[in-house]
């Protein structure tokens, strides 16, 4: 019988966090780790790794293994007083951070540790440590006075707050609204598979009818299917107006003084710290280096992609004139409109494609393709203590049967939960003191499609896309040979880097033979017909370019909000927002819309100043790629070339040393352009 690759000690207990014990549990930490430094510190001179810079990761190492499970049941499992006792620790956790980052003594020895070590004497990881932690002081203002320290640490305190606030608003906002119907005329247009949600959500909530939420599979599928105009319209007020001064529940849960004091915040602490705005401290970090080479990046992208967009945006409203005599297409029919537009054009919609996407094939040929690509084996361990009973747990070996790590993957949407879906480290990878590997671990979470009416979960392609994506994101940390947690894994890689194996993921979800392993019809087992997936492939690049602008308007909101931000004037978020629509918008956005207010990704996640990144690495992921399509998709080699330059490596390499290291130049963006169907 095969022993358990992952015993109790090194997973964490999920069921036996509770929110009474989790302020005691953390505070009894950081006091032993305080302890711990301060011994540290007092050691005999000269420092060297072991007695310095290998404790000091452990000691960080130690502290996020206990607050990870914590944060992430803040994020999936939500409760009143879980959500009072994360309020109550995180400003304890921010504190210990920030009085670290700004230790003169620390600073003095990590100093003096690598102004006398013999460098060969270290390898590239240890090099990596010692110069990103020299950096990461001056960020945090070890060179400031007393007084600005100070200011800086309360900064860094009410920021964690902030980021925490907007998200809870949202998720409030999220849940806090529903679309109760009972006449079933009204949903026309609707999938069997979202009335059967529907109905079940009406069950849960104690109603008679249908219950639509603003949760993604809900909204998603309603947005486009719903045949009743007005309905769509409610939808999409609710939906882009949620924790605003807008929409069906304005004022509630609203986001608006929260955003402004997250910017007034980040704009302080970058000039605290010498930089004129926002963007340019962000920059420091990342690949990037001047905030010109992003906007201009970003502005030549949209130079190409616009004239696109506008031809795809005049084909829908020529359908909705035809189809409906709608003169003025309005930004809720333009979900709506373009699956019709797909289904005039390709002869077939997102729906079509469900019934051949069940969870547990998909998941069963995702193992297989990363099995034929990287020698990978990846086996479901029962008995892993997991907060819902959804949640499944993975083991990764690789192709000589050594254990790489392993994965919780979460699916489907549900009440408490964060909407979108996200991979985060649970464990990263350690070298342990005479007792082999802290192996990593990763956190999977989506919101898709439940299983509904006895059925399985399906997806759509679009869903497949995701979990792929998000899969890429755990290979990168899974598959790590970095042995030190701050720069293994995804640690320490540069943001505007870190969703290139991600997207690289994706590209595979088009392909005839990945399509041969992960699709099969539900009931029949029949594999997709090649007619299906030869107009799925056809419209592989539909409305390409409104995808693009998209995303574009996004990055340059982002952006432009953190380089230009001046908190002398007002209402500087809605009106920056409104001078990037003007260069960018191809849809007419309603006055009542405010998408700012939900834009989690900037002001409740680590993307501010850095939206742009999407785009960045997708150059890379797209090129990458690219030699995978003249190898072959599955080639052994290449996959182990990528593999040992691009997942193994960590936040060690610079990537674009990876990347070339990989691909033999640096990457170009007509590659982007190529898979984007756009050149």
């Amino acid at each position: 019988m095969r022993k358990p690759p992952f015993d109790k000690g090194l997973l964490p207990r999920f069921t036996i966090i509770k929110p009474d014990n989790i302020r005691y549990s953390v505070e009894t930490l950081i006091k032993k780790n305080k302890d711990r430094i301060k011994a540290i510190l007092a050691a005999p001179k000269p420092y060297a790794w072991d007695t310095l810079m290998q404790p000091l990761e452990e000691l960080a190492d130690d502290l996020n293994k206990v607050w990870s499970p914590i944060g992430h049941l803040h994020s999936v499992m939500e409760t009143e007083d879980l959500r009072k006792a994360y309020n109550e620790t995180l400003p304890i956790l921010t504190e210990y951070h920030t009085e670290l980052s700004q230790s003169e003594p620390l600073f003095q020895a990590v100093t003096s540790f690598a102004l006398h070590v013999n460098k060969a004497s270290l390898n590239a990881a240890e090099r990596k440590i010692i110069d990103n932690d020299l950096r990461d002081f001056k960020l945090a203002g070890i060179h400031l006075p007393k007084d600005k320290k100070a200011r800086l640490a309360d900064l860094q305190k009410k920021y964690s707050e902030l980021m925490t606030k907007f998200a809870e608003n949202l998720l409030d906002a999220t849940h806090g609204w529903i679309l109760h119907l009972t006449d079933y005329t009204q949903l026309e247009g609707l999938t069997q598979q979202a009335l059967h949600l529907a109905k079940e959500n009406a069950k849960q909530r104690n109603l008679d009818g249908y219950v639509i939420t603003l949760d993604h599979p809900s909204y998603s599928t309603a947005i486009k299917s719903l045949c009743n105009r007005d309905l769509r319209r409610q939808l999409y007020e609710a939906y882009v107006t949620r924790a605003s001064d807008q929409g069906p529940n304005k004022g509630k849960w609203n986001n608006t003084s929260v955003m402004e004091n997250i910017m007034q915040v980040r704009h302080e602490m970058a000039q605290l710290l010498d930089f004129a705005n926002f963007a340019e401290y962000s920059l420091a970090t990342k690949m990037a280096k001047k905030p010109e080479h992003v906007i201009s990046f970003l502005n030549d992208l949209l130079k190409r992609s616009k004239p696109i967009a506008l031809k795809e945006m005049k084909a829908l409203a020529t359908l909705a004139k035809a189809m409906d005599n709608i003169t003025t297409l309005e930004a809720w029919d333009i979900p709506y409109y373009s699956e019709k537009l797909r289904e005039n054009v390709f002869c077939f919609s997102q729906e079509d494609l469900r019934p051949y996407f069940p969870i547990q094939k998909v998941m069963q040929g995702l193992f297989t393709i990363v099995n034929k690509i990287y020698g990978l084996t990846i086996q479901e361990e029962s008995g892993i203590d997991v907060w819902h009973p959804d949640v499944k747990f993975y083991s990764v070996y690789d192709a000589n049967n050594a254990l790489r790590g392993g994965f919780y993957i979460d699916l489907y949407a549900r009440e408490h939960k964060r909407d979108g879906a996200w991979m985060d480290d649970c464990v990263t990878r350690r070298r342990l003191n005479g007792s082999g590997v802290q192996y990593p671990v990763a956190y999977l979470t989506c919101n898709f499609m439940p299983p509904v009416n006895g059925k399985p979960a399906l997806l759509t392609h679009d869903d497949v896309l995701t979990l792929f994506h998000e899969f890429g994101h755990c290979l990168h940390h899974m598959l790590t040979k970095v042995d030190y947690p701050s720069v293994a894994g995804i640690n320490g890689v540069p943001w505007d880097a870190v969703e290139f194996p991600s997207q690289f993921m994706e590209y595979y979800c088009f392909e005839k033979e990945v399509l041969d392993l992960i699709a099969e019809h539900h009931e029949t087992h029949k594999p997709m017909p090649d007619d299906l997936y030869q107009k799925m492939l056809a419209a592989k690049h539909f409305q390409t370019g409104l995808q693009m602008v998209r995303q574009l308007e996004f990055s340059l909101f982002d952006f432009k909000l953190h380089l230009h931000y001046d908190p002398t004037k007002v209402n500087q978020i809605q009106t920056i927002l409104d001078g990037v629509r003007k260069e960018t918008a191809i849809i007419n956005v309603p006055a009542f819309n405010r998408f700012q207010h939900s834009f989690a990704h900037i002001f409740g996640g680590g993307y501010a100043a850095g939206y742009y990144s999407y785009k960045w690495a997708e150059v890379l992921s797209a090129d990458a790629y690219g030699q995978f399509e003249e190898k072959g998709i599955f080639d052994p080699a290449t996959g182990h070339s990528y593999m040992e330059n691009i997942l193994e490596v960590g936040g060690v390499r610079e990537p674009m040393e990876s990347f070339i290291a990989f691909r033999g130049r640096e990457p170009t963006v007509d590659a982007l352009l190529r898979q984007n169907g756009m050149n």
